[in-house]
């Protein structure tokens, strides 16, 4: 119990390190592309904080895995560059118990691993898929950023308020210009200016309406001379309602597990298999992070960090290509990811026992015979 205590405090330490390093890059990269969004007017500032946090088990599902492979490889790689293997194997630890040992905090990181991606993620994904296919926060006029322009992807019309109050909904000097095209085709630009504005919504509550006040339109083809100049003491416009704001989740993966269970959808049965293939692959990449740590003081302990990458790399990969291949029925769901989950944990015992093995088929298997005495 003493060295299984000593070896699970050095994975345990070593993987929360990994997990708070590699979760703040991936926290921090996703941030700054909403944050740039928010910046151009896509996405509302006051909702970046609850994204990021229902985000957070979809981050922790992918992050805790490769945490514990590298923290496996850097607690024992260090062990071994140090001796202490070689001591513990002198006292008796053989490589089955070692990985028995190993095993253990690997099982509890899956379960933790098995919770975020069977029950919190779905949640996670489908709050964040909530917010994005909100019209008031995906996109419109109430994103407007007071002295900034904003420029609308889906008509091309130039935005610009001065000040805005976000308490009463009202904008002060709002200027707006857009083109289109006049009554015999020709291209023309319409520009309107007003003191006021504010949104307001039709009597079915339907649709939405950007309610200009005490202003001027101008309607008319830059660099000619045939300009329509109107004023105004009240102007609406109808807003189009945007495109819903796309995730980089799919559909499923907004629902939850027992709807999973119940459905009969080739992308439902794959994104089940999915989250389930997430808990497997924490002890098989244990094993196979044990079988690479091995290594000498010659070599160091960071000698085998680019094949142990490229082998978990790869593992993933795989998943995610037979994810993709059930939902295009390109391989039968019973077969589904099992078999890549199969192949790599043959590749970590491979590795674990294969020299053993190999040594022991090339031993003889009968000892030479005595010659006999005359």
């Amino acid at each position: 119990m003493i060295l299984f205590r000593y070896l699970a405090k050095e994975i345990l330490i070593s993987l929360f390190a990994v997990s708070a390093t590699l979760l703040v890059i991936v926290m921090s990269g996703r941030f700054v592309k909403y944050l740039a969004q928010a910046a151009a007017g896509k996405l509302s500032p006051d909702i970046l904080l609850n994204i990021m946090v229902y985000r957070l088990p979809s981050f922790l599902e992918l992050v805790l895995p490769l945490s514990l492979f590298i923290a496996i490889l850097l607690a024992y790689g260090r062990m071994y560059v140090e001796s202490e293997m070689t001591v513990m194997a002198a006292c008796g630890l053989s490589d089955r118990r070692l990985a028995v040992y190993t095993l253990v905090p690997s099982i509890c990181v899956a379960v933790v691993v098995g919770y975020l991606s069977l029950y919190a993620s779905p949640i996670g994904i489908g709050k964040v898929q909530e917010i994005f296919e909100d019209t008031q926060n995906s996109s419109g006029l109430e994103l407007l950023i007071e002295g900034r322009f904003r420029v609308d992807e889906q008509s091309g019309r130039v935005t610009y308020v001065e000040s805005l109050d976000n308490d009463v909904g009202i904008m002060r000097d709002v200027f707006s210009a857009e083109q289109s095209l006049g009554s015999e085709g020709e291209e023309q630009l319409t520009v309107i200016f007003a003191e006021q504005g504010n949104i307001q919504m039709s009597d079915d509550q339907q649709s939405r309406y950007l309610v200009l006040r005490n202003g001027y339109q101008s309607v008319g083809q830059p660099g000619g001379l045939r300009y329509r100049i109107s004023q105004f003491d009240e102007y609406g416009q109808l807003v189009r309602d945007p495109a819903v704001q796309k995730t980089l989740y799919k559909r499923a993966d907004a629902r939850t597990t027992e709807q999973l269970l119940n459905s009969t959808l080739l992308e439902d049965k794959a994104t089940l298999q999915w989250r389930m293939s997430l808990v497997i692959l924490v002890p098989v990449i244990a094993l196979i992070a044990q079988a690479l740590s091995r290594t000498s003081h010659r070599r160091g302990r960071y000698v085998k960090m680019l094949p142990a990458f490229i082998i978990y790399i790869t593992y993933l990969v795989a998943l995610n290509a037979a994810r993709d291949a059930i939902g295009k029925e390109k391989i039968s769901s019973d077969l589904g990811m099992w078999w890549v989950h199969l192949v790599f944990l043959g590749l970590g015992i491979t590795l674990l026992f294969g020299g053993d093995w190999l040594r022991r088929f090339r031993a003889p298997t009968a000892s030479t015979p005595v010659a006999s005495l005359p």
